[in-house]
């Protein structure tokens, strides 16, 4: 059975989000490193009560797409804890700890993926 594949690079001031679902046709959505940092700081906004996706947009006026790359990422890197569907930041340096595996990943893209 296929399974899903999810794959973050930077290119161009840009997170980018490539997933093939184990069904369907694969897709790719971005967040400008500016969207990435305002998701950040509204986390940090958030942070005492848990936010989900949809409060992170509402919060920043930024397109969902691009906070549910900016949350999958953040996810994948251990910056974001899920519980009982809400998230939280996994550590007091959230915005710190997400802008370093954001320019990890830039530098780590720029070097082609070594």
């Amino acid at each position: 059975m296929p399974t899903r594949d999810e794959t973050f690079a930077v290119a161009d001031g840009h997170l980018i989000r490539s997933v093939t679902p184990a069904r369907g046709r694969p897709y790719v959505h971005r967040c400008s490193h500016d969207s990435f940092r305002e998701v950040l700081w509204a986390g940090e906004d958030l942070a005492c009560g848990g936010f989900t996706l949809e409060e992170i947009a509402a919060h920043t006026n930024l397109p969902s797409t691009q906070v549910a790359v900016a949350l999958a990422f953040l996810k994948e890197r251990g910056c974001v804890e899920t519980r009982y569907r809400r998230s939280y930041p996994a550590d007091r340096l959230f915005y710190e700890d997400g802008m370093t595996e954001f320019w990890a990943l830039a530098e780590e893209s720029k070097n082609g993926g070594q």
